[in-house]
Parts: C-alpha cells; structure tokens; sequence
C-alpha cells in the first residue's frame, strides 16, 4: 500500500531502518569472533525470511520468473555482499566500516560506465574523487590521537572497501532485473537461493552455537528483516531524493553502538574522511536521476546491510 508523499514518515522509517541495521551489524561482531561467517550468514537470511515473505505477500507474492539465471548471479553477489560485511565488522571498528560501507554510490557510478555504458558528468567525477580521498583519509588515520585501532590489518579495510563495489553491483543488477521483474520476487528468490546456499554449505563449515550466539543469530535475522521492512516502508513514503540522506544515520548508530558497547572511540582521521565520502555521497543524491527507486532489499549494507 504505497502511501502519499510524507517526508516526515518515510524520513523517521528510514533513520530507523539504519538503526537496525547497526544492531545487526554489533550483533554479527560479537558472534563472528567465535562462529563461522557462512554459518551467521545463514541463520541471518533464514530468520530474516518470514519478514521478506510479508512484504512480498503485500505487494502481491510472485515467484514465477523468466530471469531465473539472473536471480542466481543476484544472490551469489549478493551473498559475497553479506560474506564481506560480516568479516569486516568482525575486524573493523563498527563506525569504520560503516562509512566505508558508503563508497557504494561511487562505486555505482564507476560501474555504471562498462557495464552500462553511461557516460558520467563532471559533478560525478568529482565526486568520486572527493569520496575516495575520504577513504584514503580513514584507512591512513587509524590509530590517530591515540584511538587505539592501530592493530586493524590493512585487509580489513580492503574488504570494507570491496564490500562498496560488491554492493554497488548487487544494486546494479536489481535495476536490471526489475526491468522484467517485480521487486517482491527479487527479494524472495534472494531470500530463498542465500538461505538454500548457506545451508548447503552448512555441514563443512558448523561450530556450535551457545545459547547466548544463538539469541544473537535470531536477532541478526530479525533485525536484517526489520531493517528491509522500515526500509521498503520508508520508501513507499517519500521519494529516494528526498529521504535518501537520512540513510547517513546509520554512521550515528555504528558510532554510539561502537562506543558504548565495544569501547571503540573514533579518531578525527574517521569523521574527517566519513565527511568527504558523506558528503559526496550527498552531493551524487541531490544530482541523481529520478530513475533510482529499486533500493529497498537491503541495506549491506547492510543488509549492507549491508
């Protein structure tokens, strides 16, 4: 049921969406240090699915398609997308990896010129330059003032930054398929082909959950599903241009959250380089398209989700 245009709906959604997504992301911290990231990526898209099959039964549950090689490659990519987050988190300070998380609109642009033969403005390139100087900026500044993150391996931001472009081609080939399918089937073949695929591997990769992780491995599910449902909420409310900033509150969370439950205090290297990618990333939304509707399966960012 799509709703009028109310910013101030689809704006408090959204922040909160981000919100989730940053309990998700400290929850997979926790359990990644002891468990095995197919095995938290599993748990993650098999409680998340009940939530994908309510927004799907809303907007009408469609799971016949023609593209079903493209729902394949989609969830592969996507499930490197959710390997590369949960690793980075483990390894990374939550507040870094999620402004690192936030070069996928950059990424976009610099994959959008071979794979879809876009020719990009001016503006756009010197925003890509602007928020990759701001990545330079956190990679090089850790350990700054003393704040305690000069034994993050180099890899870790690496993944961080490659979880960018992965995400940026998940986005990518949601625009593609849904050229010819509804965004409900994307979602739910995405739910359906990562929870089969996690499961498979399952056997090779399993440890043990305590009780403790698996209370963390439901709430992982539940919040990834929370988190899509806000979003696609918050997206049905108000127009992307309008409320897509507000996606930057996810920064905020990563950075209390880190704080008060991981001890990790951001130098001035990380809000200064999160302000240059930030900033671009605002910058490229204010000159965005129209055409960008198709960003509400997940987050990551987070889902990400990232």
């Amino acid at each position: 049921m799509a709703m009028q245009h109310n910013l101030a709906r689809g704006a408090y959604l959204l922040a909160l969406a981000t919100l989730f997504t940053a309990l998700l992301n400290a929850l997979q911290k926790i359990t990644g240090s002891t468990l095995s990231v197919v095995e938290i990526v599993f748990f993650r898209n098999l409680f998340s699915l009940p939530f994908v099959v309510v927004i799907a039964l809303r907007g009408g549950l469609v799971l016949k398609t023609h593209h079903f090689s493209g729902h394949v490659i989609r969830s592969v990519v996507g499930l490197v997308s959710m390997i590369m987050t949960v690793v980075a988190v483990t390894h990374l300070p939550l507040a870094e990896q999620q402004v690192l998380s936030y070069t996928q609109p950059l990424f976009l642009i610099l994959l959008s010129i071979p794979l879809m033969h876009e020719r990009p403005s001016i503006q756009r390139w010197v925003a890509v330059v602007i928020g990759f100087v701001g990545v330079v900026v956190v990679a090089s500044g850790k350990g700054l003032l003393g704040d305690g993150h000069g034994t993050v391996p180099a890899w870790a931001y690496a993944v961080a930054l490659g979880q960018g472009a992965v995400g940026a081609l998940t986005t990518m080939q949601i625009r593609q398929l849904s050229a010819t399918e509804k965004s409900t089937t994307i979602a739910m073949w995405q739910a359906i082909l990562m929870t089969a695929a996690t499961a498979a591997a399952l056997p090779f990769v399993w440890h043990m959950p305590t009780r403790a992780d698996l209370l963390c491995l439901v709430a992982v599910g539940a919040f990834a599903g929370i988190a899509q449902v806000l979003q696609t909420e918050a997206f049905a409310s108000a127009q992307v241009s309008a409320i897509g900033p507000f996606a930057y509150c996810g920064l905020v969370w990563a950075a209390l959250i880190g704080w008060l439950g991981f001890g990790e205090i951001p130098g001035v290297a990380m809000f200064v380089g999160g302000l240059l990618i930030i900033g671009s990333g605002l910058w490229m939304l204010r000159h965005e398209r129209p055409s960008r509707q198709k960003v509400v399966l997940e987050s990551e960012s987070s889902s990400g989700a990232q």
